[in-house]
């Protein structure tokens, strides 16, 4: 009886331990590379009520009530005092707005996905800088033999890697880069990399994109299906460079829907980078 209970009692303990990875695996994931059934509608976003992708199940609530833009709050006027800061600001009104409307927000950690947090933060600013939504701006040679517009912008904003032809014909320059891969497609910001984004060229207001695998992202990229693949992808928006004594680029600070925007990031935390510096 002894030996059975004992055996009972390791597996129990056992049985805990894979659901506390479980478990801890769901909080960490922010990705988006799942494949879908393109004819079904998976996910609705609580922005552009199109489809996304499927890891986005928890929708959040309105981020920031459409006012009118602010334009007078620092930009990096929630950095801590201690750190040393190069203060850039970005010259076009729907960045400063995203920005404004972060610093000025009661809810800064909202929770829920980070794809559809860091979409609605650009969504509201657009909508208030030019009174309608961005989709009604897309250029009409965005569409592709399978997507509207629309749909193309949705697709590569969410990475909704699969084997299926709508993702594999959708431009290769473009796929994986997530929010700043569809905004620059549309011709609405320059596309960086991460050598870029290391040697200070970001503004704040800049949606980014990020992997924490380069194979991962390169299998994305091409449209593999596959369940090992860690979908690992992260979505926020850059705020500001964080700088040591030396004026030296150390980390970023981002806004994003809790995960993260706590710390600084560093160059290590992510293989694969992209940003996205918005000309809007």
């Amino acid at each position: 009886m002894k030996i059975q209970f004992e055996f009972a009692t390791q597996n129990i303990q056992i049985l805990l331990r894979l659901l506390f990875l479980f478990i801890l695996s769901l909080a960490l994931s922010c990705g988006s590379t799942k494949d879908f059934n393109q004819e079904s509608v998976i996910y609705k976003d609580s922005v552009s009520n199109m489809v996304t992708v499927n890891q986005s199940q928890i929708p959040v609530n309105a981020i920031q009530s459409l006012e009118k833009p602010d334009m007078t709050l620092p930009i990096n006027g929630y950095l801590e005092s201690s750190q040393s800061e190069k203060e850039v600001k970005s010259v076009f009104p729907v960045a400063q707005q995203i920005v404004s409307n972060y610093l000025k927000s009661d809810n800064k950690e909202p929770g829920g996905h980070c794809l559809t947090v860091s979409k609605t933060r650009f969504f509201n600013a657009y909508q208030q800088v030019y009174g309608h939504s961005v989709y009604q701006d897309l250029p009409k040679d965005m569409a592709s033999k399978y997507y509207t517009p629309a749909q193309v912008f949705d697709n590569l904003y969410a990475s909704t890697s699969g084997p299926h032809k709508g993702w594999r014909t959708l431009p290769r320059k473009f796929r994986g880069r997530g929010n700043a891969g569809a905004i620059a497609y549309a011709g609405m910001g320059s596309l960086l990399n991460g050598k870029d984004i290391w040697s200070g060229e970001l503004e704040p207001g800049a949606p980014m994109q990020v992997w924490r695998d380069k194979k991962d992202y390169k299998e994305v990229v091409k449209g593999i299906s596959d369940p090992e693949i860690d979908p690992f992808g992260h979505s926020f928006i850059f705020m500001n460079y964080v700088r040591n004594s030396q004026d030296q680029i150390i980390g970023i600070k981002i806004a994003d829907q809790g995960y993260q925007s706590s710390r600084t990031l560093v160059p290590s935390d992510y293989e694969i980078w992209w940003g996205v510096n918005l000309k809007i």
